[in-house]
């Protein structure tokens, strides 16, 4: 096996093989290098056995992954695969097996936990990704829906409707040659995610004599599914919130020999049934019964509700895998399009852009036909009436025309979703490109770090009509009025109206319209961040200052009562000092000293906290892209961290300044530029 391994001075691979299998295999054992840590977690995540090295805190999710029977539909969806795909996602498995036990020994986490590294499965990666992308489509918010209609009445069903805190959200943008300073295409964008240590995207390059791309990959997956340059076609996608998820109310009941049958529209049937243990660090076992109707798997079984969720890889065995090598192998924007025809999950926007002027909108994914109510909330399995009925074909696609913007916002994929984006971050992205015709790589950087927050306005407007302020609360109120708008990281002006938008909020949850929604149902724990009163009324606060169940004169009583109490007390220090980076990490690390953030959740620069319970950012962007189609070496990309997985590696969190300032760097191509690595990198298997 010939593979070269190259880094650039930011430790970012660059692989090269003598053809594609070779190259999935070093991509494979180069993750595995760099990342063994983070790798051996998602296996875990996919499987449900996080709770034997993590502890009980992990035991909600496991309960989740074994009940939604991730790990089998995994292996389902690899058995469908043609045999070219399957040989190809196992050279990637064979190359993490060879390189995880180096891996392991670079990364403390291992010994900390007393976890061993195992084996990876020829279906492990299809696990990963489905763990990774299971609640993209926000399922849980029909819980959340279901609990309003049944407190608050049926007209209230979509009252909160809006980029709910489950939600992974995401900026693209595509600039035709004609508003370039090159004549040719841009494509850029930063998808908005949870922020994780190390991250989520992985930047690589995937060379053999096949093809030559560069991208961001999703570690333990083989490929470059979301973002990648093949040198003469680009393409980034973002998450369309379409709804592709139902979830069923059930009625079980047991037979007298032991098993399980669940009612559905044709009476009663026999469910699938099985009991598995969980281990638990430090705790006794835990024992699960799985249980799946014709439905699908029930992922809640409590005393109240029994709850069923069907989504497509379960019900088709395809999650789309057979594009991630199509891509790999594209040379214009019709093999990007041919190659996203079977893509499955998540349901995605897409765009690219070829050197020789093609441009593509369109989104990609599975999304099945059936009745409304099923995409609003949780529906009776026994009356009939709610089942699928084949899928949405073709789907939504639209020309380009100088540019095109996708956020999450209502527009291109509107017909297939029932809660979008706020369209802020959309318009605002247009508003910015408008106003040049020369755009350039760098000068992208103005749109990723904008900061105008348009979601202010409702608020604003209650605080100009204010009357009756004390002293000291009419010049907070003339201070906000003043104010830029831009949540700035050392702006206190930001930090004034931040605290007042979370009194506001706070205020209207206790409202008495809403408060009956404080309690929420008797669901898991994992599900409790879609239940929550506060980040609900956080997220929706435009519609609620605006209209709902809390009457005109209440809301601005709640507004009047905010400005007050933050006049009495102001905050002294910049929106940076609270609106911290957060990042989500399988073992914390008590000494990190986290940065203050730019931003806010409806800003460009999306790096989202929950206004009413804490300033500290969770989501932000977990990578920021511009693809050139002039040049692919004068692309650019940065991450959150780094190349590096690995405490202590000088390339764990070098790229962290300039992700803070809004910098890329450059996406290096010349391989005289790179610098070859011999040690434990050729394969002689």
């Amino acid at each position: 096996m010939s593979i070269e391994v190259y880094r650039d001075t930011w430790g970012i691979p660059h692989l090269r093989a003598a053809d594609a299998h070779e190259l999935s295999h070093a991509q494979g054992r180069t993750t595995a290098l760099d990342r063994a840590w983070q790798l051996e977690v998602e296996r875990h995540r996919a499987q449900g056995t996080t709770a034997a090295f993590l502890g009980p805190e992990a035991l909600d999710w496991d309960v989740f992954a074994r009940r939604a029977r991730l790990a089998d539909t995994a292996r389902r969806c690899f058995d469908a695969l043609d045999e070219p795909t399957r040989a190809w996602v196992r050279a990637y498995v064979d190359g993490v097996n060879a390189g995880l036990a180096a891996g392991a020994r670079r990364s403390p986490e291992f010994a900390a936990t007393g976890l061993a590294p195992g084996r990876w499965e020829p279906w492990t990666p299809l696990a990963v990704w489905l763990s990774t992308h299971i609640l993209f489509a926000g399922f849980p918010t029909k819980l959340w829906r279901d609990h309003v209609v049944r407190r608050l009445g049926e007209e209230y069903a979509e009252l909160f409707a809006t980029d709910a805190p489950g939600t992974a959200g995401s900026n693209g943008w595509l600039v035709t040659g004609d508003r370039t300073a090159t004549g040719a295409a841009l494509i850029a964008g930063d998808p908005h995610r949870f922020i994780e240590s190390p991250g989520v995207y992985q930047q690589i390059r995937l060379a053999c004599p096949e093809y030559d791309v560069v991208g961001l990959a999703v570690p333990g997956v083989p490929g470059l599914a979301h973002f990648g340059h093949t040198g003469s076609v680009a393409w980034a996608i973002t998450n369309a919130m379409a709804d592709y998820q139902d979830l069923y109310r059930e009625r079980l009941r047991r037979t007298g020999d032991g098993g399980v049958e669940a009612l559905g529209p044709e009476g009663w049937a026999p469910a699938r049934a099985h009991t598995e243990t969980i281990e638990v660090k430090g705790a006794e076992p835990v024992t699960v019964e799985v249980v799946e109707t014709a439905r699908g798997p029930v992922v809640i079984d409590g005393p109240d509700d029994v709850i069923s969720l069907r989504y497509p890889p379960r019900v088709t065995h395809r999650l789309g895998f057979t594009t991630l090598p199509a891509l790999l192998a594209a040379r214009t924007v019709e093999d990007v399009d041919r190659a996203f025809d079977p893509w499955v999950e998540p349901v995605n926007v897409v765009q690219a852009a070829d050197t020789a002027g093609g441009t593509l909108h369109r989104v990609a994914g599975h999304v099945p036909l059936r009745r409304h109510d099923n995409r609003l909330r949780v529906v009776p399995a026994w009356e009939p009436g709610h089942e699928w009925h084949g899928s949405h074909e073709p789907m939504p696609r639209e020309p380009v025309d100088g540019v095109a913007v996708m956020a999450n916002a209502r527009g291109i994929a509107s017909p297939l979703g029932v809660e979008f984006a706020p369209p802020h971050r959309a318009r605002r992205i247009a508003h910015l490109l408008d106003g040049r015709e020369d755009w350039t790589g760098p000068g992208m950087a103005a749109v990723h770090t904008d900061t105008h927050l348009a979601s202010a306005q409702p608020l604003l407007t209650l605080v100009a009509g204010l009357a009756g302020l004390g002293p000291e609360a009419r010049e907070l109120r003339d201070r906000l009025l003043r104010w830029n708008r831009r949540m700035t990281a050392d702006s206190v002006d930001a930090a004034v109206f931040a605290a007042v938008r979370g009194a506001v909020v706070r205020r209207l949850a206790a409202h008495p319209a809403l408060a009956v929604l404080a309690e929420p149902p008797a669901y898991p724990a994992l599900f409790q961040p879609w239940l929550a009163l506060v980040p609900r009324v956080a997220y929706a606060l435009e519609t609620l200052l605006t209209g709902g169940p809390v009457p005109e004169a209440d809301r601005s009583a709640a507004v009047h009562a905010a400005v007050e109490e933050v006049a009495a007390a102001p905050p002294a220090e910049p929106w940076g000092a609270t609106h911290r980076l957060a990042p989500w990490a399988a073992l914390p690390d008590p000494a990190d000293a986290w940065p203050g953030l730019d931003g806010d959740h409806d800003c460009v620069l999306s790096a989202s906290s929950v206004p009413g319970v804490t300033d500290l950012a969770a989501r932000g962007p977990a990578a920021r892209y511009v693809w050139d189609l002039a040049r692919r070496e004068d692309s650019l990309w940065v991450v959150p961290f780094g190349a590096s997985g690995v405490p202590g590696d000088p390339h764990r969190r070098d790229q962290l300044p300039l992700w803070l300032r809004g910098d890329l760097a450059p996406v290096v191509t010349d391989w005289n530029q790179l610098t070859e690595e011999h040690e434990e990198h050729h394969d002689h298997d």
